[in-house]
Protein backbone atom coordinates (compact mmCIF):
# COMPACT_ATOMS: atom_id res chain seq x y z
CA UNK A 1 0.00 0.00 0.00
CA UNK A 2 3.06 2.26 0.78
CA UNK A 3 4.31 1.84 -2.89
CA UNK A 4 0.89 2.70 -4.16
CA UNK A 5 0.91 6.34 -2.06
CA UNK A 6 4.04 6.99 -3.30
CA UNK A 7 2.74 6.34 -7.34
CA UNK A 8 0.29 8.49 -6.25
CA UNK A 9 2.58 11.50 -4.69
CA UNK A 10 4.94 11.19 -8.12
CA UNK A 11 1.79 10.97 -10.65
CA UNK A 12 0.49 14.36 -8.25
CA UNK A 13 4.40 16.34 -8.33
CA UNK A 14 4.30 15.00 -11.83
CA UNK A 15 1.23 17.36 -12.86
CA UNK A 16 1.26 19.95 -9.94
CA UNK A 17 2.19 23.35 -11.19
CA UNK A 18 4.44 24.16 -8.47
CA UNK A 19 6.29 21.65 -9.41
CA UNK A 20 7.16 22.96 -12.67
CA UNK A 21 9.23 25.74 -10.40
CA UNK A 22 11.35 23.48 -8.70
CA UNK A 23 12.42 21.79 -11.73
CA UNK A 24 12.72 25.10 -13.11
CA UNK A 25 15.18 25.54 -10.43
CA UNK A 26 17.05 22.74 -11.14
CA UNK A 27 17.47 23.53 -14.96
CA UNK A 28 18.27 27.31 -13.95
CA UNK A 29 21.34 25.85 -11.45
CA UNK A 30 22.10 22.99 -14.01
CA UNK A 31 22.59 25.80 -16.79
CA UNK A 32 24.30 28.51 -14.53
CA UNK A 33 26.72 25.61 -14.06
CA UNK A 34 27.20 24.76 -17.60
CA UNK A 35 27.87 28.55 -18.40
CA UNK A 36 30.27 29.31 -15.89
CA UNK A 37 32.15 25.90 -16.56
CA UNK A 38 32.22 26.42 -20.15
CA UNK A 39 33.82 30.74 -19.80
CA UNK A 40 36.60 28.62 -17.05
CA UNK A 41 37.36 26.15 -19.61
CA UNK A 42 37.72 28.34 -22.81
CA UNK A 43 39.08 30.96 -21.22
CA UNK A 44 41.98 29.14 -18.96
CA UNK A 45 44.51 26.97 -19.93
CA UNK A 46 47.84 26.28 -17.42
CA UNK A 47 47.12 30.24 -15.93
CA UNK A 48 45.94 30.96 -13.28
CA UNK A 49 43.50 34.44 -12.37
CA UNK A 50 44.32 36.57 -9.60
CA UNK A 51 40.87 37.85 -8.75
CA UNK A 52 42.19 39.35 -5.04
CA UNK A 53 44.41 38.40 -2.09
CA UNK A 54 41.85 35.62 -1.11
CA UNK A 55 40.30 33.81 -4.79
CA UNK A 56 42.12 33.12 -7.61
CA UNK A 57 40.46 31.60 -10.50
CA UNK A 58 42.38 28.25 -11.28
CA UNK A 59 41.22 25.30 -13.83
CA UNK A 60 41.56 21.75 -12.04
CA UNK A 61 40.11 18.38 -12.86
CA UNK A 62 38.69 16.44 -10.08
CA UNK A 63 38.21 12.75 -10.54
CA UNK A 64 37.02 12.36 -7.28
CA UNK A 65 34.28 13.74 -5.45
CA UNK A 66 32.95 17.48 -4.01
CA UNK A 67 35.94 20.12 -3.51
CA UNK A 68 38.45 17.16 -4.80
CA UNK A 69 37.89 14.34 -2.14
CA UNK A 70 38.23 10.62 -3.12
CA UNK A 71 40.65 11.29 -5.84
CA UNK A 72 41.88 8.33 -7.10
CA UNK A 73 43.28 7.22 -10.65
CA UNK A 74 41.61 3.84 -10.99
CA UNK A 75 39.56 4.40 -13.45
CA UNK A 76 37.60 1.34 -11.42
CA UNK A 77 36.92 3.85 -8.47
CA UNK A 78 36.05 6.66 -11.02
CA UNK A 79 33.06 4.40 -12.52
CA UNK A 80 31.73 3.11 -9.43
CA UNK A 81 31.77 6.70 -7.65
CA UNK A 82 30.13 7.64 -11.04
CA UNK A 83 27.30 5.26 -10.65
CA UNK A 84 27.00 6.17 -7.04
CA UNK A 85 26.50 9.38 -7.64
CA UNK A 86 24.09 8.96 -10.50
CA UNK A 87 21.49 6.78 -8.15
CA UNK A 88 22.16 9.31 -5.27
CA UNK A 89 20.73 11.80 -7.88
CA UNK A 90 17.89 9.85 -8.71
CA UNK A 91 16.76 9.04 -5.28
CA UNK A 92 17.27 12.65 -3.97
CA UNK A 93 14.64 13.15 -6.82
CA UNK A 94 11.88 10.33 -5.43
CA UNK A 95 12.79 12.06 -1.95
CA UNK A 96 11.99 15.63 -3.29
CA UNK A 97 8.62 14.23 -4.85
CA UNK A 98 7.18 12.99 -1.75
CA UNK A 99 8.52 16.12 0.21
CA UNK A 100 7.00 19.77 1.30
CA UNK A 101 7.86 22.38 -0.65
CA UNK A 102 10.32 23.53 1.40
CA UNK A 103 12.09 19.99 1.08
CA UNK A 104 11.23 20.17 -2.38
CA UNK A 105 12.95 23.72 -2.69
CA UNK A 106 16.28 22.48 -0.65
CA UNK A 107 16.51 19.13 -3.01
CA UNK A 108 15.86 21.00 -6.14
CA UNK A 109 19.00 23.09 -5.01
CA UNK A 110 21.16 20.12 -4.62
CA UNK A 111 19.98 18.16 -7.25
CA UNK A 112 20.56 21.12 -9.88
CA UNK A 113 24.43 21.27 -8.21
CA UNK A 114 24.72 17.25 -8.51
CA UNK A 115 23.49 17.41 -12.14
CA UNK A 116 26.09 19.84 -13.26
CA UNK A 117 28.82 17.52 -12.29
CA UNK A 118 27.44 14.48 -13.03
CA UNK A 119 27.59 15.95 -16.18
CA UNK A 120 30.88 17.09 -16.29
CA UNK A 121 31.89 13.25 -14.95
CA UNK A 122 30.36 11.71 -17.88
CA UNK A 123 31.43 14.43 -20.57
CA UNK A 124 34.88 14.61 -19.16
CA UNK A 125 35.94 12.26 -17.10
CA UNK A 126 36.38 14.56 -14.39
CA UNK A 127 34.64 17.41 -12.97
CA UNK A 128 36.54 20.96 -13.02
CA UNK A 129 36.60 22.94 -10.32
CA UNK A 130 38.17 26.72 -10.66
CA UNK A 131 37.29 28.81 -7.36
CA UNK A 132 40.29 28.45 -4.76
CA UNK A 133 39.75 30.51 -2.25
CA UNK A 134 43.05 30.81 0.37
CA UNK A 135 44.50 33.06 3.01
CA UNK A 136 48.31 33.70 2.82
CA UNK A 137 49.39 29.93 1.79
CA UNK A 138 46.53 27.89 3.43
CA UNK A 139 43.85 27.11 0.26
CA UNK A 140 40.82 25.85 0.55
CA UNK A 141 39.79 23.12 -1.81
CA UNK A 142 39.04 24.42 -5.15
CA UNK A 143 35.33 23.94 -6.33
CA UNK A 144 33.11 24.86 -8.73
CA UNK A 145 29.47 26.56 -8.60
CA UNK A 146 27.43 22.77 -8.59
CA UNK A 147 29.89 22.74 -5.61
CA UNK A 148 28.25 26.09 -4.12
CA UNK A 149 24.80 24.71 -4.45
CA UNK A 150 25.14 21.32 -3.28
CA UNK A 151 26.84 22.83 -0.21
CA UNK A 152 24.13 25.41 0.65
CA UNK A 153 21.21 22.96 -0.31
CA UNK A 154 22.90 20.29 2.66
CA UNK A 155 23.74 23.53 4.80
CA UNK A 156 19.99 24.46 4.30
CA UNK A 157 18.92 20.92 4.69
CA UNK A 158 20.81 20.91 8.39
CA UNK A 159 19.64 24.35 9.63
CA UNK A 160 16.01 23.16 8.99
CA UNK A 161 15.94 19.52 10.90
CA UNK A 162 18.22 21.82 13.94
CA UNK A 163 15.86 24.92 13.70
CA UNK A 164 12.49 24.42 11.81
CA UNK A 165 9.91 22.32 14.10
CA UNK A 166 8.75 19.14 12.13
CA UNK A 167 4.49 19.09 12.50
Amino acid sequence: MNILNDLSRINKFIFNRSSLYFLLLIIAIFTFDRITKNLIIKSFVDEIFYFNKFMNLDLVWNTGIGFGLLSYDSLLWYNLTTVLIGLVVITLFYFMIISDNLDKLIFSIIIGGALGNLYDRLSYNAVPDFIDLHYNTFHWFTFNVADIFITLGVLIMVLREFFVKNK
